[in-house]
């Protein structure tokens, strides 16, 4: 049997696609910039990485502020509450097909897991690179900021530490929207707001 719930809101939705597409296109200008390889050349990448980095702190402004004023915020409170069972779920029960542990609801959308990964991104993975971009495109005002002993290669290689992390992410996120009851479900999902839930 099968049971449609509403989960994903319009906003959340436009965020989630909008904030998909300008990191995708920023890891694509960043490795471009750090030269991995030539698409769009250097001049070019840099200055259309910097219009989307900045894209995207707005986006992040008029979502912090939608999460805020709604409560949905509370979907990403970290909890332990059957973090082994989804643990033990990912690592070998989904290989089994096993029945998934976590039932997603509008009141609870994110699993245990989720909502640990999604904080790790906030609160580490989001501000390394963050703080290495702004400290990089502001270089030129370094040594006005009582920064001159600090290294652009530090600055550098922190930024791609942080963005290598983020492709991590990415591509775990990836796998991981291919594990509902069909290939495509958890997509349809991010894409209608209704999930199918069996």
């Amino acid at each position: 049997m099968t049971e449609r719930v509403y989960i994903f809101k319009a906003f959340e939705r436009f965020w989630h696609w909008s904030q998909a597409l300008l990191v995708i296109f920023l890891m694509v200008t960043g490795f471009e910039i750090h030269g991995t390889y030539q698409l769009l050349g250097f001049e070019r990448a840099v200055g259309l990485h910097t219009v989307a980095a900045w894209t995207l702190v707005g986006l992040w402004i008029f979502a912090v502020f939608w999460h805020l004023t709604t409560g949905e915020w509370r979907h990403y409170i970290p909890t332990a509450d059957k973090l082994l069972v989804m643990a033990r779920f990912y690592s070998s029960g989904i290989f089994r097909h096993e029945p998934h542990p976590f039932r997603p609801s509008a009141q609870n959308k994110h699993n245990p897991l989720q909502r640990l990964t999604y904080l790790a991104i906030l609160v580490l993975v989001s501000p390394l690179i963050w703080i290495s971009g702004w400290l990089y495109l502001f270089y030129a005002q370094w040594a006005g900021w009582g920064l001159g002993a600090l290294q652009l290669s530090w600055v550098a290689t922190a930024h791609t530490v942080g963005a290598f992390l983020m492709l991590a992410f990415f591509v775990t996120h990836l796998y991981m929207i291919t594990t509902g009851h069909t290939l495509f479900a958890q997509t349809k999902a991010m894409l209608t707001g209704w999930e199918e839930l069996h």
